[in-house]
């Protein structure tokens, strides 16, 4: 291992010590990292603390994984990406932002364009975002989360053909009328272990007037059918509102025991990762990060905007992969068992540019999606590029 990955290590172990002892203190509000110059309804209330012990004692396994070497490029020449969703054929499909494009990423190497959105629009961060098909040998659709004219909407596209062949049919609406702004507009989208679609939605920049609004789609977490249907069991009867006080979640997976996990965007001091619990309200905008405020749900772990800026999330062997933008780096998170705090591990910081999406790849590697030419970033030769490198069980 390199010595600045162990370096790395050797601060995330200081930090986890360091939230066992740290004492709550207000913060000053710094200069912006977030996406907008807007403050929080009342300032942040955090304290110095990095992790924060779960709340049950169900949480992970003992065992992990961690990347192995240096990751390979296996694929170049995207324009600012957003999601990858591998297919059972051994395809991958990803989504561009800014074109409205989705491209076919062959088994053996090569991408083909496989069709494009209509009315996809993109200012700021907004466009064609996440990506999602249901579990299955053949998935029939292909869920896509998108930017329109008037709002954010989630669409399903019947997927035709084969390897190399793909193709999709016209759009059908599964759900409209999310809010949409050039900044915090959510848009991962996945399939949970009970069949049903979870949705992340931003607050479009309006703070309370959405993330605390239950009649809001803003600021949330939202399940729905396949149909795009209120489920029976939704925590709120009659509502798809799954969690709410969301600033910007872009990262959702579940554990092995069925527990979803989000990461969120914080704005001028800590960004989050979340367990989430239905019906929860996780505290935007009132509190930013740890807050110790009874009337919410305090994150698992926070990073520093400058550490983080959280995008996509992939949970391999119950360890969490998370992408960072600003953070440039692979987050690799171990939850901890019982009441013992997560730790973090940062990989590969400032090699690769900014990170917006991780998935699991093939024979137990993991895959990360660069986002360099998304207008933010400073593109390498290649940007953007899908990154491959292999898990082994964790060490020390």
């Amino acid at each position: 291992m390199s010595a600045h990955r162990l370096a790395v290590r050797a601060t995330s172990a200081l930090l986890s010590i360091g939230a066992l002892l740290a004492v709550g203190s207000l913060l000053a509000i710094g200069s912006l990292v977030g996406c907008t110059a807007n403050a929080p309804a009342s300032g942040p209330n955090t304290d110095q603390t990095q992790s924060a012990p779960p709340p049950t004692a169900s949480a992970t396994s003992a065992a992990g994984v961690q990347p192995s070497g240096e990751p390979i490029t296996i694929e170049t020449g995207l324009k600012a990406p957003w999601s990858m969703v591998n297919l059972p054929s051994g395809s991958t499909l990803i989504s561009e932002r800014d074109t409205g494009i989705i491209l076919e990423r062959l088994a053996g190497g090569g991408v083909r364009r496989a069709g494009s959105v209509r009315g996809v629009i993109h200012a700021g961060e907004s466009g064609l975002l996440g990506l999602a098909v249901q579990a299955g040998s053949a998935p029939k659709y292909l869920y896509a989360y998108l930017t329109t004219a008037s709002d954010n909407r989630v669409i399903r596209m019947q997927l035709t053909g084969g390897p190399g062949h793909y193709s999709l049919g016209a759009p059908a609406n599964i759900l409209v009328g999310i809010p949409k702004a050039d900044f915090h507009d959510g848009g991962r989208i996945a399939f949970g272990p009970d069949g049903m679609l979870y949705i992340t939605t931003g607050d479009a920049g309006a703070g309370a007037a959405t993330a605390q609004d239950k009649n809001s789609l803003g600021g949330k977490i939202l399940r729905v059918t396949p149909a795009g249907n209120v489920p029976a069991d939704n925590p709120f009867p009659g509502s798809l509102v799954y969690s709410l006080g969301h600033r910007n979640v872009q990262g959702i997976a579940w554990d092995s025991h069925g527990t979803l996990w989000a990461s969120e965007f914080g704005q001028n001091t800590w960004d989050e990762l979340n367990r989430i619990t239905p019906g929860g309200n996780y505290g935007w905008p009132v509190v930013e990060g740890i807050g110790h405020n009874p009337a919410y749900i305090d994150p698992v772990y926070q990073w520093r905007t400058d550490e983080a800026s959280p995008s996509g999330i992939v949970i391999i062997k119950d360890t969490i992969f998370m992408a960072t933008l600003r953070g440039q780096r692979l987050w690799v998170i171990y939850p901890g068992v019982g009441n013992a705090p997560a730790t973090a591990v940062a990989w590969y910081a400032g090699e690769f540019g900014r990170i917006r999406d991780v998935i699991a790849g093939h024979e137990g590697t993991l895959w990360m999606l660069t986002n360099n030419t998304d207008g933010r970033g400073t593109p390498q030769t290649g940007d953007d590029r899908i990154l491959e490198v292999p898990l082994v069980p964790q060490t020390g």
